[in-house]
């Protein structure tokens, strides 16, 4: 029991560092000395080698030789629905860094809750549910993560729009162009909706047409807004609308729209209290109303 309590602790800390990697995405480190002409030095390639740490010369290409394999044994449509949810989400992870962390988590979770069923804690039915869920929890545990910060940012993406758009269409019809009103108003606002604008922006200045840019941006999000958006853009270049006009209808729209998610939101509330309402509320309620007159009749009849 006592090692399999010590791999299941083990476990858990190794996958919350796989899930970090993996959500968060690694950032190309450049060296000053390569900065200030060193790359132009002659080195010798067993110092260069000895003067990296243990971990880059050793657990780092032990682990990339496995992320390699589950590359290799990973079906494609899984991978490819892997990676769609990491972009949704902003990660620069690596889909075969999340089936690694899966594997782990469902490892982790099984020592884990054996050393429980062997404490001996619980009832049976709870112990035979766990012996049967545990795997699945652990396994399915990183997509609900993935998909939820993904969720939370579309979410902040489709909220964030229409404001995003009137400061937009106030800028262009104060004589800017689209790409410098779309920078202005991404520079000064914070969140993914302004992070997803200056990417695009990023990406006109590396060459590529607005047009594609543009639909970048909407392919990289599942924000139905947006891409209505998006596509009333092309269209207004492809027929030459102008673009305040356009920006200003969308503008109005994504408000319209805006509000009828508040309305519908608010509508469904007493549905949603109900429940709790009945479960919960109404039978402390009523032993608080009822109780002691029950408990006086039953004192009447018991001749108390």
């Amino acid at each position: 029991m006592q090692p399999m309590l010590i791999l299941g602790a083990a476990l858990i800390p190794a996958a919350g560092g796989i899930a970090y990697v993996s959500l968060k995405g690694n950032k190309p480190s450049v060296s000053t000395d390569d900065l200030v002409g060193g790359a132009s030095r002659p080195t010798d390639l067993r110092d260069a080698v000895l003067q990296q740490s243990t971990l880059e010369r050793a657990i780092k290409p032990a682990a990339e030789r496995v992320v390699a394999l589950v590359r290799k044994l990973t079906p494609m449509g899984w991978s490819d629905t892997i990676q769609q949810r990491l972009m949704l989400a902003d990660s620069k992870g690596r889909p075969e860094l999340i089936i690694v962390q899966k594997i782990v988590f469902c490892l982790a979770f099984f020592f884990l809750f054996n050393v429980w069923k062997n404490i001996g804690f619980g009832p049976d039915i709870l112990k035979k549910i766990l012996w049967v869920a545990k795997p699945a929890l652990g396994f399915f545990l990183p997509d609900i993560l993935l998909k939820n910060k993904a969720t939370k940012r579309q979410k902040l993406i489709q909220q964030a729009l229409p404001d995003f758009l009137d400061q937009i269409t106030v800028g262009v019809e104060a004589g800017l162009g689209f790409d410098a009103a779309m920078s202005r108003t991404a520079k000064s606002n914070e969140g993914p909706l302004a992070q997803e604008f200056m990417r695009t922006l990023q990406h006109v200045s590396a060459g590529l047409s607005r047009a594609e840019a543009m639909r970048g941006l909407a392919n990289r999000n599942k924000v139905a807004e947006l891409r209505q958006f998006v596509g009333a853009i092309l269209q207004a270049e492809q027929y030459g609308v102008p673009m305040a006009q356009v920006l200003r209808v969308q503008a109005a729209e994504q408000r319209r729209k805006r509000r009828q998610r508040a309305e519908e939101q608010a509508m469904k509330l007493p549905v949603k209290v109900l429940f709790p309402l009945v479960l919960c509320i109404l039978p402390v309620l009523f032993i608080v109303l009822i109780g002691p007159a029950g408990i006086s009749i039953a004192n009447s009849f018991s001749g108390k």
